[in-house]
C-alpha cells in the first residue's frame, strides 16, 4: 500500500495561493479581556492564517509585546494589525464603522450556532475572557451573539481554540456560499 507523502514547501505555497484567490471575505477580531499571553498569541497566529485584517485588544489584553504572547505567536503578530481599545463596546463601534458585521462568539440565552448565522463577506469575531467571556457592555452592541455546539461532556473551549474554530467556520461559509 502506498504510503501518502507530504507536500513540498512549494507544493504548500500552491495550495494556501489557490485558497487564497477563491476567498473574498474580510476578517477581524476583538479579544474583549482575554487575559493569557498564550492564548493571545496562539490567537495572533490563527487569526495570521485566516488573514485577518485586524485584533482589536481590550484590557487586560496583553499585546504582542508581552513575551509570553510574541513566543507563541511566533512572528505571527507582524502578519495582523492591531490596535488597543479601552473598551469592548468602542472596539465594536470601531469594527462596525470599518464595515464589519459583529459577532460576539458566547454562550447567551439568544445565541445562535455559528454555523446558522449568515456571516457575509466581512465579519469581525468577538472572544472574551477565559472564565468571564464576552464583556456585558459588548454584548449588546453586538449585531449578533453565536456558539460553538459540543458533543461531548465539556461544556466549552479554550478561548483560543475557540476562537480558531469560529475563525474556520467564517472562512468555510464564505467558500460554500
Amino acid at each position: 500500500m502506498n504510503q501518502p507523502s507530504t507536500l513540498s514547501s512549494t507544493e504548500l505555497k500552491r495550495l494556501h495561493r489557490t485558497w487564497r484567490r477563491k476567498t473574498d471575505l474580510r476578517i477581524a477580531v476583538i479579544l474583549d479581556g482575554v487575559q493569557s499571553p498564550f492564548n493571545v498569541g496562539t490567537l495572533f497566529r490563527s487569526a495570521a492564517a485566516y488573514r485577518a485584517e485586524k485584533l482589536w485588544l481590550v484590557p487586560p489584553t496583553p499585546d504582542p509585546t508581552h513575551p509570553k504572547v510574541a513566543k507563541t505567536a511566533l512572528g505571527c503578530d507582524r502578519l495582523v494589525g492591531w490596535e488597543h481599545s479601552p473598551s469592548g463596546a468602542e472596539a465594536v463601534q470601531a469594527a462596525k464603522e470599518a464595515g464589519f458585521l459583529t459577532v460576539a462568539v458566547e454562550l447567551t440565552p439568544t445565541a445562535r450556532p455559528l454555523f446558522e448565522l449568515d456571516l457575509g463577506p466581512a465579519v469581525c469575531l468577538i472572544l472574551g475572557h477565559e472564565e468571564r467571556g464576552v464583556h456585558k457592555n459588548t454584548l449588546v452592541v453586538a449585531d449578533h451573539a453565536g456558539f460553538l455546539p459540543q458533543l461531548g461532556k465539556v461544556g466549552s473551549l479554550n478561548v483560543a481554540q475557540a476562537g480558531t474554530v469560529a475563525l474556520y467556520e467564517t472562512a468555510r461559509q464564505a467558500w460554500t456560499s
